[in-house]
């Protein structure tokens, strides 16, 4: 096992085009890192290059505080799982399993004690004499995990390992992920373009876009204090609410005003994001989790600028929550960031022929509003996001970014 430093890595292609700009990130000795960001953002580019299967233009890959830069893939000591499990059609699951240790020359005693091993983790002790045509996708995987386990590397590297599994597999093969790396406690780097996996697996979540890092953080530090418009459009499920509000000052306090709407902006939320202050009488992009919205019948009883009055454009039945669409009658926010994190064309569409800013509550599922009736919301004012407008960056300190 060992720490894997990236400094300042950069991958520039003969066309020009700049697939990782001087990347910089540190993964601790048995740290499960994921790197999460649309198609295209560098991630798949930035594990190759640590793989050693792309070449480095610029910058420095370091495993064990030792440079690999121009080591070949076979002397890095890491081991690679794909998208694709590529797995030999003709071998049994043991001598898939086995392959690459038979070609090192490792003793057939040693080979026997590590598959078995690593089959007993992974739960697949059962099918090591079958061949892979008879296994299902998730023993497939488990195969191809079981064929890098049994290696003992310094480090893992996974490439979308889940994106060939239906929903339910997914789920449960994630989980099964993030225990077999704990209990080996190995060094890994995740790529996925799943914002729920990034979330759900990692130690820390490294968010990229357009082959920059955006912000790296543990995952309910990510969620909760995104650092830029993309990274708080992309972070979260549905995506978050943004539309354009004014910072005013009104009985003593701050106020976001919005439309016909205004949200108190609550004393722990003023203090925590001194920054705020310099907008008073000017425009941001305010910030509301889906989440963070609930019928107000189903809620105590709370000021008047702690909710929000709407009609009901759609309602979705989730089974153990209700999804509710309306219009704000205010301007969406249409900041190139958030443009890259959310489907805003969209939502720019949708708010063109509305008149207002679509979004989305995620309520109780008692909730009894109805597509077209009006409803009552109540919004949680303690946890509003607030962004400038101009550069994107979160509204945090006095240096207007918690990360700035």
């Amino acid at each position: 096992m060992a720490e894997i430093a990236l400094d300042k890595l950069t991958k520039v292609y003969p066309d020009g085009t700049r697939a990782v700009e001087e990347l910089d990130l540190e993964i601790d000795d048995g740290e499960f890192v994921v790197l999460v960001g649309p198609s295209g953002c560098g991630k798949t580019t930035a594990l190759r290059m640590v793989a050693g299967l792309e070449d480095i233009t610029d910058g420095e890959v370091r495993i064990a505080g030792k440079v690999v830069n121009d080591l070949p893939p076979k002397d890095r000591d890491v081991a690679m799982v794909f998208q694709s499990y590529a797995l030999y059609p003709h071998m049994s699951v043991y001598d898939n399993m086995a392959f690459g240790l038979k070609l090192r020359n490792v003793g057939k005693g040693v080979i026997a004690k590590r598959v078995r091993e690593a089959a007993h983790v992974l739960g697949i002790e059962d099918v090591l004499k079958k061949k892979p045509r008879t296994l299902s996708g998730g023993q497939r995987q488990r195969v191809a995990m079981g064929r890098s386990i049994v290696r003992e590397p310094q480090a893992f590297l996974m490439d979308e390992p889940l994106s060939n599994l239906d929903a339910k597999l997914r789920v449960q093969m994630r989980a099964e992920i993030a225990r077999i790396q704990r209990d080996l406690g190995v060094t890994t780097i995740y790529v996925t373009h799943d914002q729920t996996e990034a979330m759900t697996m990692g130690d820390r979540v490294a968010v990229m876009n357009h082959g920059v890092l955006q912000q790296v953080e543990r995952p309910q530090a990510l969620y909760d204090q995104p650092v830029n418009l993309f990274v708080a459009g992309f972070i979260g499920s549905p995506a978050m609410n943004m539309v354009e509000a004014e910072i005013v000052r009104a009985d003593g306090g701050l106020v976001a005003r919005f439309g016909d709407n205004e949200l108190v902006v609550d004393d722990e939320v003023a203090s925590a994001r001194p920054g705020l202050r310099r907008y008073v009488g000017e425009r941001l992009a305010l910030g509301i989790r889906p989440e963070d919205i609930e019928d107000s019948n189903l809620a105590e009883a709370a000021p008047a600028r702690q909710r929000v009055s709407a009609v009901v454009d759609l309602r979705e039945d989730m089974g153990s929550e209700v999804y509710l669409h309306f219009t704000v009658a205010a301007p969406p926010v249409r900041a190139q960031q958030l443009k890259e994190a959310t489907e805003a064309e969209a939502i720019e569409a949708a708010a063109a022929q509305a008149g207002g800013t679509p979004f989305i509550a995620r309520v109780d599922r008692a909730t009894r509003a109805r597509e077209g009736g009006d409803i009552d919301l109540l919004v949680v004012t303690r946890r509003l996001h607030f962004f400038d407008l101009e550069t994107g960056r979160g509204i945090y300190g006095e240096s207007e970014s918690s990360a700035a």
